[in-house]
C-alpha cells in the first residue's frame, strides 16, 4: 500500500469517474467500492461513498463528498505520454463529453479535474543541449493547446 494516496472529492460521481479513468491507462483498476453504512451529509445509506482505484499503478480514492468543494486548477495530474498517438488518444478521451481544452497541454475533464497531457519529447526538447532550440520549442509550446510533438521538433530545429 502507498504511503500517500490522493483523495479526489466528487459530487456523487466518484464511481463513474473511477470507471472512466481506469479505462484509459494500463495498470489501472477499481480496487474497492464502499457504500455509506448510514445517511450522512453527502450520501444516503447504501449509496457509493468511496471508491478505491489504481491509475497506472498509483492508488487514488474517490469520495462522494458533495458539491461544496469543486476541483480547481490548483491541483492537476500529469500523464507522461510515449508519443503523439498517446497524447491524441488521452486528449480526445479526457476532453470528450464536456471536457475542455485549456493551454500548453492542460485540459479539464468532464468532472472538472485538471490534467496535463505531456509527450516525453517535451522534456527532451526543452532540456536539449541547443539552448536556442529549447527556447524556440518553449515558445512554440506556449502557443499550443494540445501539445504537437512534430511542431515542437520543427521549432527546436528552427524550421
Amino acid at each position: 500500500m502507498a504511503k500517500i494516496t490522493p483523495c479526489l472529492w466528487f459530487d456523487g460521481v466518484a464511481e463513474d469517474a473511477a470507471n472512466f479513468y481506469t479505462s484509459l491507462l494500463p495498470g489501472s483498476r477499481i480496487d474497492r467500492v464502499d457504500r455509506a453504512p448510514a445517511d450522512n451529509p453527502s450520501t444516503p445509506a447504501g449509496a457509493v461513498l468511496m471508491v478505491a482505484f489504481t491509475l497506472a499503478g498509483q492508488p487514488f480514492l474517490g469520495l462522494n463528498g458533495g458539491p461544496q468543494f469543486p476541483f480547481t486548477e490548483a491541483v492537476s495530474f500529469t500523464i507522461d505520454c510515449e508519443d503523439q498517438a498517446e497524447v491524441d488518444r488521452l486528449w480526445d478521451a479526457l476532453t470528450a463529453d464536456g471536457g475542455k481544452p485549456v493551454q500548453c497541454g492542460w485540459l479539464k475533464d468532464r468532472y472538472g479535474l485538471s490534467w496535463q497531457i505531456v509527450p516525453k519529447a517535451l522534456g527532451r526538447l526543452l532540456g536539449g543541449e541547443d539552448k536556442a532550440g529549447a527556447k524556440r520549442a518553449m515558445e512554440a509550446m506556449l502557443k499550443m493547446v494540445k501539445i504537437d510533438v512534430a511542431g515542437l521538433e520543427r521549432a527546436y530545429r528552427g524550421e
